[in-house]
């Protein structure tokens, strides 16, 4: 499995990683939006876990134009934010998956049945 991180914050990128490799998946980051679609082109990720809020081109955005080069791409959203307006956002930009910087174990839950051949 391949996963495309997408975060500012180096901390988190480097936590998202690490949590990730627990599923011995192949991890590829960029620090932000502007850098996701051509990171997506180019690695073929089976999943993109998306920061909200970024320089340039914030996760929405992001999410808006990888779904629209690649519309089988599966995007969760993982933020610091827990807020309906941004859940409905990002679902409408094309996420299939929301979940909280202050409970990552949620990221190993979706991600988990890809490993175990169900995803």
């Amino acid at each position: 499995m391949k996963v495309l991180i997408v975060e500012d914050n180096l901390q988190m990128q480097a936590l998202l990683t690490t949590l990730v490799g627990r599923l011995s998946a192949e991890t590829t980051t960029c620090g932000d939006g502007d850098e996701a679609l051509a990171a997506y082109a180019t690695y073929h990720p089976d999943w993109v876990l998306m920061d909200l809020q970024m320089a340039r081109i914030g996760g929405l955005e992001a999410t808006r134009q990888i779904r629209a080069a690649f519309p089988a791409a599966r995007i969760v959203v993982v933020t610091q934010y827990d807020d309906a307006h941004y859940r409905a956002a990002a679902y409408a930009a094309g996420a299939c998956g929301y979940v909280l910087k202050d409970n990552l174990v949620e990221v190993l839950q979706i991600l988990r049945p890809e490993t175990d051949g169900g995803g």
